[in-house]
């Protein structure tokens, strides 16, 4: 094949796997007020969709209030065209012989998410999370491309998604997909489709997964087999749960075979305070925090005829230490790129009430799920919404207001907790918690240009011919500037001091985004162990789109002892009267 005109690459086909209302509120946006309603609730944006499908006919995706396509739009309807409107204006199948309309419980929430438009009356089967139901787009366009099945996701199928979505025209690409593995750029599918995208002023949004399964089989996880010689006949049973997913059904068959009659699913030590409603369609079930459960098991053993009551108390809505991070959320740092702070935001994904297919979970037409996959279209939809407000920003300026603008603190004004209940590094929260109505005057922006890339990505010490895989030319790095990974102009940085690199520098290019007349004084909160420096101290603006150029140098301390920890970190933060830009900062000690 490599003979053959045309040929770039070939490598083995793998798959890549799913990761799975009132966040809308939660995040500051309100109906007929706001950055909401002056966004036009993302009004003419098209966000396209690839993933599992969709169930065409939920209420999430009715085209009441919406337009017709913009004239840009090159998408066709598959099949007749029966399952489009002006909600749903594309859906093309990559999956062969799967209709668009077969969704496996995975596309359907994640498009409604994005851009589901208003639902009144909406909540889960059981009722919980009443209220009317949106997604962070209500009016945008959605676009589907099938591209997973049952068994998974190949990467032939999303690249070819990729693709379609790219001549189609879509404004926005949420792929709520994710490996199990870490590749180099030239050969990461998602990626090679990613830059073609962004070539193309297309805002990319993906999650990264690191769930993984565990295979015990002990009793105490009330797994298959594992209580067919006890006797729990009439009785509520404590079930453990694993590092992984929670797998409910198996549990209850296991412990209705066995005669029980609920479950309380405490979480183990990693999991924490991380808890989330519970599928439960053979018994009813409970699941509790980590600390929780160890007062249960406190209590079984302290009395010889111990009780239990599970009572349903509706949903609790203004938690005042929210937003935590979950124990599912992606965590930093970056494998394939360590210079580049990942992860680069976080968002709602625990516990989020979105659309749920048709004739499943009982028919009902929504459903409370948690996942990565969740935080993703939130993403998609704020930049469909800054996309509506600022059509001429590029996807690197969408991605740069979203982070220098994220909030580093919750609702109680302390920072973000992880789900230990302890301050959350910046490997779990990047540059802190999505803040929309903030995003869409950032003051300041940090533009990257799709070419910059290729200097970024000879940088990584990436071959010619690997290097043009990713940006789909030919490419002589002996004749590009290349630059190392820090010095990318990214709205975080992350550099490594060790003995031999005791300091490092580089520079950064703010763009005037907001007042015409504005002045930007510099706020350093240095990393321990660090000496951080910025020049000039102040960028003076005196029109809007001017460039300012500034540099950082990074100067290691010596260490006292032993108590230094392999990173730090800290941040900068440029202010004036009516801003405030923020860029987190990771150092790794090597």
């Amino acid at each position: 094949m490599e003979e053959k005109d045309g040929f770039v690459l070939a490598w083995p086909e793998k798959a890549y796997h799913f990761q799975i209302t009132h966040s809308p509120a939660f995040l500051g946006l309100h109906q007929n007020s706001g950055f909401w309603n002056g966004s036009n609730y993302g009004k003419g944006v098209i966000i396209a969709v690839v993933d599992s499908g969709i169930s065409s006919h939920h209420p999430s995706f009715s085209d009441e209030g919406m337009p017709p396509p913009p004239a840009k739009w090159k998408g066709k309807c598959a099949f007749n065209g029966t399952i489009c409107n002006n909600k749903i204006i594309s859906a093309t199948n990559f999956v062969e012989s799967l209709p668009p309309t077969e969704d496996f419980i995975h596309g359907t929430p994640v498009a409604s998410i994005a851009a589901g438009n208003f639902v009144e009356d909406a909540g889960d089967l059981f009722g919980n999370a009443k209220g009317t139901a949106a997604g962070m787009a209500p009016h945008a366009h959605l676009a589907i491309y099938k591209a997973c099945g049952e068994l998974g996701c190949t990467c032939s199928a999303i690249l070819a998604a990729i693709d379609a979505a790219i001549e189609d025209g879509v404004d926005v690409l949420s792929i709520s997909l994710a490996a199990d593995h870490s590749d180099p750029f030239y050969v990461d599918e998602i990626t090679i489709g990613a830059f073609a995208a962004t070539r193309k002023g297309i805002f990319v949004s993906t999650p990264a997964g690191n769930e993984g399964a565990n295979g015990n089989v002990s009793s105490a996880f009330c797994n298959k087999g594992s209580l067919k010689d006890m006797d729990v006949r009439g009785k509520v049973v404590v079930c453990d749960t694993e590092d992984g997913a929670i797998y409910v059904s198996d549990k209850e068959e296991e412990v209705k075979n066995a005669g029980g009659v609920a479950i309380i699913l405490p979480n183990n030590k990693y999991r924490g305070f991380s808890t989330s409603e519970i599928n439960a369609d053979i018994l009813p079930a409970t699941h509790l925090s980590y600390s929780s459960g160890l007062k249960i098991k406190a209590y079984i053993n302290s009395t010889t005829k111990p009780t239990a009551t599970i009572e349903f108390k509706g949903t609790i809505i203004g938690i005042s230490s929210a937003p935590e991070v979950a124990h599912f959320s992606s965590r930093g740092p970056s494998l394939t790129s360590p210079g580049i702070l990942k992860p680069d935001i976080i968002g709602p994904g625990a516990n989020i009430l979105a659309a749920w297919p048709a004739n499943r979970m009982n028919s009902s037409s929504f459903n409370i799920v948690s996942g990565t996959s969740l935080s993703c279209p939130h993403l998609s939809g704020v930049a469909a919404l800054l996309k509506s407000t600022h059509p001429e920003w590029s996807p690197a300026a969408i991605k740069s207001a979203i982070m220098t603008t994220a909030d580093e603190v919750n609702h109680e004004n302390k920072p973000i907790m992880d789900q230990t209940h302890q301050p959350a590094d910046i490997f779990a929260v990047g540059a802190g918690h999505v803040n929309p109505s903030r995003a869409n005057d950032p003051g300041l922006i940090y533009d990257i240009q799709p070419e910059d890339y290729i200097h970024y990505l000879c940088g990584l010490g990436y071959s010619d011919s690997q290097v043009g895989i990713v940006v789909n030319r030919r490419v002589n790095c002996s004749e590009e500037s290349t630059i190392p990974e820090a010095q990318l102009n990214y709205p975080s940085s992350s550099i490594a001091l060790g003995s031999s690199t005791t300091t490092q520098e580089f520079t950064r290019t703010a763009t005037n985004v907001g007042a015409v007349d504005s002045t930007y004084i510099i706020e350093i909160f240095a990393p321990p162990g660090v000496n951080v420096s910025v020049k000039p101290d102040k960028l003076d603006f005196t029109r809007l789109n001017q460039k300012k150029t500034y540099a950082v140098m990074f100067s290691k301390i010596r260490a006292k002892g032993k108590n230094r920890k392999p990173h730090a970190q800290g941040f900068l933060r440029w202010v004036s009267a009516k801003h405030s830009v923020r860029s987190p900062i990771s150092v790794k000690f090597e």
